[in-house]
């Protein structure tokens, strides 16, 4: 490290020494002396550094913004003089954070991306240089502590903000009041503030932008923000593989994008912040705060959230529990672009948080809007205004991002992204999902009312993430499962507490349940309206964010000891079953079962619901392949379970374990789901009527490509290693290894006792069941090089499982190839006796120590 703070002269006195010393070392040749002599002399005369006496000198006013200039007054005081454009910066915003939100605007067709979406952010500030020059430095803000500490001057010498651009000052106002620069080539360059940084042009395939293609298409400012829109042109590779039409990109070799930047003044005044709790789910920020105490360094995380604040008038009736209107209400607006019929639909789902936030004591404090298109004065790439953008896009997705002030995680504003195929996929998912017990479900195309209300549900999820929460995936695994068939009950109360779940539609519920929309749709719910207020209520009294952390962890504490619904479950990259994206219930495996029982139902009906006169089957083939795929997510529901661990985030005054494994009932329960469900051939996915009008082979395909992923993930060595933890850790109440596999052997083995036919695919499962443990048994590490190669090579993992798989694993072969020998004899079907005579040679092969080729490694 200490290499990295040379400076320059540093360096070039040690590149003249390194070149003296080679001189020194040539001996007798004089040829070669002369001419490293003239060397060393060129060198030495290079590492003079040249001192540049000349300053930016500064001309009158009158001489850089003349007569001809078109002004716009607002942050950046604009001026415009033929294509030159000049900023004037006021004294005053010096050193003040202004956030910088860049944008796509418009895009080429087939570029992979679309007008709305955010490039990228940064939080930036003008400090003045020396040699008359205005510094544009970004805000690195990494770590804090308070200025009454001495710690905060080393906090201050360890946290240099790095200079993005540096703009010679043209001139001051009359008044010196402020000053002039040149921001022309600037504002059209390449650089990570206007435009993508390297990255995100290698995202999108991305070259050089060309100069003579690009240019700056508009400056326009307004009181707390300036926007810049350019147009910029990229170098782009045509695409490798076949299909379909070029698209414009291809056909030019170009990709021409509108870029829009927003600079946004941040607060004057910070927002108190609101200190991150894990066992709620809201984004964060974060920074390392220090202090002169004798503590660690403490990493300070908060939420994300908009400043909603009652007005000083109403605070008194705020306190009395009346409902009082906010000082600024959260609007969002709807992208003109956006086809009439469903705009309703979207400012729905932006109202429907209008309850939350009455949890919260605010009325109206949030409402959707239709963009008012005749107000010339607004943009939709003006980041004061929050709107939902619709692309026109194949694309099958909607997005909800916020901009939030870093100091403070206050929510500044939020484009959400609205892909016009997002029907679509809607559409897909209710068909499937609620097929058997909705008949509206059953068309190709949905009523506009159905159609409406699904947009509507997917707004509402959308408008929360720019609220500041995050997926709360677990939420859904505080319903019974029996609840879900309960009229009544679901009706009421919902599938699912919240609409940041992704537990799309109630596919538990059966036809003679007679359950309407209300208990198959997602709602804002219980946990989204408990959220809200956590996180929006002000709290009055309080001498700062560590006082209203105390008082919100015993509301926490409280809150989620009443009521179980409010369980927050994360996002589900964790080991917790009750985690999962697509899921319903407290019990995956009931749920499942209750959903293939609907499956069974819908399969058959596809080419009715499907028919289209005069149309091929595309639509059929693809509600196929979206029937094959709910039931994939059905097993990997249960597959969770398997090794899985609990995970209850607690603080130190709430009761209970963090952590604990589910139960040996029910991972011996998700095992012979898969035997009977999955490896048991699924024959009633394999509808003939089906598949003789779709791509030859999918029935194959699909159904061997489930079995054989479930496969996989059920017998992966990392599984197999959770599950030996949990042994070691949890005793007796833990899945042993050995009991799992053998559990699993007979039901993947079921013919070796009934002497039964064994079908292609049961065969093809077989051979992939004992080609895995086989992989367990002959796992070799690669012990060559140096000792450290081998050590960077070899984790305790490792050495866990090769000290502790290789004997389970055979073991367990031993037994495969006594029941497949005991078996052979009493199979009568020849390709299912070849295939097991098959199977006992590759056995006998590996268990005398007979190398497979391919399989040691």
């Amino acid at each position: 490290m200490k290499n990295n703070i040379f400076t320059t002269k540093a360096r070039q006195k040690s590149l003249v020494l390194a070149t003296a010393l080679l001189v020194v070392s040539a001996g007798s040749c004089s040829i070669f002396k002369k001419k490293k002599a003239k060397l060393v002399a060129a060198t030495t005369a290079a590492a003079k550094p040249k001192v540049d006496t000349a300053r930016n000198v500064l001309k009158p006013y009158s001489e850089i913004i003349t007569a001809k200039a078109v002004t716009q007054k607002g942050l950046f005081t604009v001026h415009k003089i033929n294509e030159r454009y000049f900023f004037e910066i006021p004294n005053s915003l010096l050193k003040k954070e202004i956030l910088a939100v860049t944008r796509l605007s418009k895009s080429t067709p087939g570029a992979g991306n679309y007008g709305g979406e955010e490039v990228g952010e940064r939080t930036v500030f003008w400090e003045n240089g020396p040699n008359n020059k205005l510094f544009l430095k970004v805000s690195a803000l990494v770590s804090v502590a308070d200025s009454t500490n001495m710690i905060a001057k080393a906090v201050a010498s360890s946290n240099l903000d790095p200079i993005m651009a540096a703009f010679p000052i043209k001139a001051k106002s009359k008044d010196s009041s402020a000053v002039v620069i040149d921001v022309t080539e600037f504002l059209i360059g390449e650089n990570p503030l206007m435009a993508f940084d390297a990255s995100a042009k290698r995202a999108y395939s991305l070259g050089m932008q060309l100069a003579d293609r690009s240019y700056i298409e508009s400056v326009k400012s307004f009181p707390i923000n300036t926007e810049i829109k350019s147009i910029r042109t990229y170098m782009a590779a045509p695409p490798t593989g076949p299909g379909g039409p070029l698209p414009a990109a291809s056909l030019a070799g170009t990709v021409t994008l509108g870029m829009n930047c927003s600079f946004v003044l941040l607060p004057e005044k910070p927002m108190r912040v609101r200190y991150f709790d894990p066992r709620v789910g809201f984004f964060a920020g974060a920074y390392n705060k220090y202090s002169d105490n004798q503590q660690k360094v403490e990493k300070e995380t908060f939420i994300h959230r908009w400043r909603l604040e009652p007005k000083d008038e109403d605070i008194e009736k705020f306190k009395r529990g009346e409902l009082v209107e906010p000082k600024k209400q959260i609007v969002y607006y709807i992208d003109p672009a956006t086809p009439k019929k469903w705009r309703q639909y979207l400012i729905l789902g932006v109202n429907d948080w209008q309850k939350a936030f009455e949890q919260a004591g605010f009325k109206n404090a949030i409402v959707g809007k239709e963009w008012p298109e005749s107000d010339t004065t607004m943009s939709l790439d003006d980041a004061r205004f929050s709107v939902i953008r619709y692309f026109a896009s194949p694309q099958q997705n909607a997005y909800g991002p916020n901009i939030a002030d870093p100091r403070t995680g206050e929510i500044i504003e939020s484009h959400i992204g609205w892909y016009h195929n997002v029907m679509s996929l809607v559409h897909r998912w209710y068909m499937i999902q609620c097929g058997a017990v909705d008949p509206r479900a059953r068309k190709n195309k949905f009523d506009d009312a159905l159609m409406g209300q699904l947009i509507r549900f997917v707004s509402s999820h959308e408008i929360g993430h720019t609220l500041g929460l995050r997926h709360n995936m677990g939420s859904s695994s505080t319903v019974p499962v029996e609840k879900l068939r309960d009229k009544a009950w679901v009706e009421a109360h919902g599938h699912t507490p919240s609409i940041m779940d992704y537990a799309r539609f109630n596919y538990v519920a059966q036809p003679e349940d007679n359950i309407s929309e209300k208990g198959l749709f997602p709602r804002i719910n219980d946990y989204d309206k408990w959220a809200i207020q956590w996180g929006y209520k002000p709290i009055f009294g309080t001498a700062d964010a560590e006082a209203d952390k105390k008082i919100l962890n015993r509301i926490t504490i409280d809150s989620l000891a009443r009521n179980k619904r409010l369980w927050f479950g994360g996002e589900g990259r964790d080991y917790d079953p009750r985690s999962q994206s697509e899921d319903l219930s407290d019990d995956a495996i009931k749920a499942s079962l209750y959903g293939i029982k609907n499956l069974k139902r819908i399969v058959p009906q596809l080419i009715n619901w499907t028919r289209e006169d005069g149309e091929d089957y595309s639509d059929l083939q693809d509600m196929y392949k979206e029937a094959v795929g709910q039931f994939d997510r059905y097993a990997y529901h249960v597959m969770k379970n398997l090794g899985g661990v609990k995970i209850t985030p607690k603080t130190y005054d709430q009761q209970g374990a963090v952590y604990e494994p589910v139960s040996l009932a029910k991972q011996k329960q998700a095992i012979k789901y898969f035997n009977e469900q999955v490896f048991k051939t699924p024959t009633w996915l394999l509808n003939k009527q089906i598949l003789n009008k779709i791509e030859p082979g999918y029935d194959f395909n699909a159904v061997e490509k489930l079995q054989s992923g479930i496969l996989a993930s059920v017998t992966s060595q990392s599984r197999l290693y959770r599950m030996m933890v949990n042994e070691r850790d949890y005793g007796k109440g833990a899945y042993s290894p050995r009991q799992w596999l053998n559990d699993l052997k007979s039901g993947i083995f079921t013919e070796l006792k009934s002497g039964a036919t064994i079908d292609q695919y049961r065969r093809n499962l077989q051979k992939m069941y004992v080609g895995s443990i086989i992989t367990m048994y002959n796992k070799r590490f690669a012990l060559q090089g140096s000792l450290d190669n081998i050590l960077a090579s070899v984790t305790p993992t490792d050495v866990l499982l090769y000290s502790n798989v290789k004997p389970l694993a055979f073991a367990h072969l031993k037994e495969l190839r006594t029941d497949i020998g005991s078996a052979i004899a009493r199979t009568k079907d020849a390709d299912s006796r070849i295939h097991l005579q098959y199977l006992k040679q590759m056995l006998d092969k590996i268990l005398n120590e007979t190398p497979i080729p391919g399989l040691n490694y």
